[in-house]
C-alpha cells in the first residue's frame, strides 16, 4: 500500500505525529490538499513543501521564478478547460515538448488525455496547491478561494518587497531595543500591524480568559473574553502558534464576533511569549470586506522582537527594583 503524504512527511521528521493531527482536522473544516493546511498552520513553508513534493513523487518540483513569468504563447498551448479539469499550469515548450505543472503528476491517464488533445509529449513538474490556484488565477482567471489568497499573497514571491521588509525591520528592531516602557513597545507593534491590517489589539492573558489591552481600529480596552473551548484564542493558546484564516461563527467565538462586529474571513491571531509562556495576544484584521495584504513573515517579526523587548523592560525594572 502506498505511503500516504501526510504519514511520509512524519517519516522523513519534517513534521510530527501531533501536527499532522492538526493539520488533518483542519482539513476536515476548511477543505484543500493536506499539505496546504500544514502551510496555513505555519508548520512548513511553501517552499519546504515544494522540496518535499518532489522527493515524494520522485518529480522535479517547477521553478517559482519561471512559473512566475510565463510567455502567453506556451499558456495558450493548454485551453482554460483543461487547465481547469486538470489542475495544470504549462510553463515552458521546447519543440514538441510542453513542461507542465501539475497537482497530481502521477496521473498518466490525465498526463496521456492532455498529450492526446495538444498533441505535445507533456513533461510534469510537482506544484504545490498554494501556488497552483496562484497560476490559475494569474494565467486563466480563476479566482482563488479567500483563504489561498492570505496565505499565499500577491507580493511574497517578489525579492524586491523582501528586500523592502529586512530594510524596514532594521528600523523597527532599532525601536524596540531603545524602548523604555510595555506601552511603547505596544504602540510600535500595533503601528506596524497596521501597515498590514486595518484593524489591530493586543489581549493580556490572564488565567481563564484574556483582557483587552490596547487596539487600533478596534475598542477593546479593559474587556475580558473567556477562553472558551475550541475558540481561536484556545487554539492559539493551546498550541503556541499563529492562527490565520476565517473567524470561524462557532458559539465560542461569539465574544471576539461581538468585538470585531462580524466575522472576517482573513484574520490572523499571533500568541505573543516570553521565554516560551504565552503572555499576550496579537489579533489584526482588514473588516469583514477584505483579506489583508501579505506580510505574515513579517508580523511573526515584529511579535518575535516585541516579545524580546517585553523581556527586556521586565528586567530592567526588577534590576532598578533590587
Amino acid at each position: 500500500m502506498a505511503l500516504k503524504l501526510g504519514e511520509a512527511l512524519v517519516r522523513d521528521s519534517l513534521i510530527t505525529r501531533e501536527q499532522l493531527k492538526l493539520a488533518l482536522e483542519r482539513q476536515v473544516i476548511f477543505g484543500g490538499r493536506i499539505g496546504t493546511n500544514i502551510v496555513e498552520l505555519g508548520i512548513l513553508s511553501e517552499k519546504e513543501l515544494a522540496a518535499f513534493l518532489s522527493r515524494f513523487f520522485k518529480i522535479p518540483a517547477v521553478d517559482p521564478a519561471e512559473i512566475s513569468s510565463v510567455n502567453h504563447e506556451v499558456i495558450a498551448c493548454i485551453s482554460r478547460e483543461l487547465a481547469e479539469k486538470y489542475k495544470v499550469v504549462p510553463f515552458r515548450k521546447d519543440r514538441n515538448r510542453l513542461h507542465v505543472a501539475m497537482l497530481d503528476p502521477r496521473a498518466m491517464q490525465s498526463v496521456d488525455e492532455m498529450r492526446f488533445i495538444t498533441g505535445y509529449e507533456i513533461i510534469p513538474y510537482t506544484i504545490s496547491e498554494l501556488r497552483l490556484l496562484y497560476a490559475l488565477e494569474k494565467y486563466y482567471g480563476m479566482e482563488r478561494d479567500l483563504r489561498y489568497i492570505s496565505i499565499f499573497g500577491k507580493e511574497e514571491e517578489k525579492e524586491s518587497t523582501e528586500e523592502a521588509t529586512k530594510d524596514q525591520l532594521k528600523k523597527i528592531k532599532e525601536q524596540f531595543a531603545n524602548a523604555k516602557e510595555k506601552e511603547e513597545i505596544v504602540g510600535i507593534l500595533l503601528n506596524e500591524s497596521r501597515k498590514i491590517a486595518s484593524r489591530a489589539a493586543i489581549f493580556i492573558l490572564k488565567g481563564t480568559k484574556v483582557t483587552g489591552w490596547k487596539a487600533r481600529g478596534l475598542s477593546v480596552e479593559n474587556l475580558d473574553i473567556p477562553v472558551s473551548p475550541n475558540s481561536v484564542f484556545s487554539e492559539v493558546i493551546s498550541q503556541k502558534k499563529h492562527y490565520r484564516g476565517p473567524l470561524l461563527k462557532i458559539p465560542a467565538n461569539e465574544p471576539l464576533i461581538a468585538v470585531v462586529a462580524g466575522t472576517p474571513q482573513d484574520c490572523l491571531m499571533i500568541p505573543i511569549q516570553i521565554r516560551d509562556k504565552t503572555i499576550g495576544l496579537l489579533y489584526a484584521d482588514n473588516g469583514n470586506a477584505s483579506v489583508m495584504d501579505a506580510g505574515l513573515t513579517y508580523i511573526n517579526s515584529l511579535v518575535t522582537m516585541a516579545s524580546y523587548s517585553f523581556e527586556i523592560v521586565i528586567l530592567r525594572r526588577k534590576i532598578l527594583d533590587l
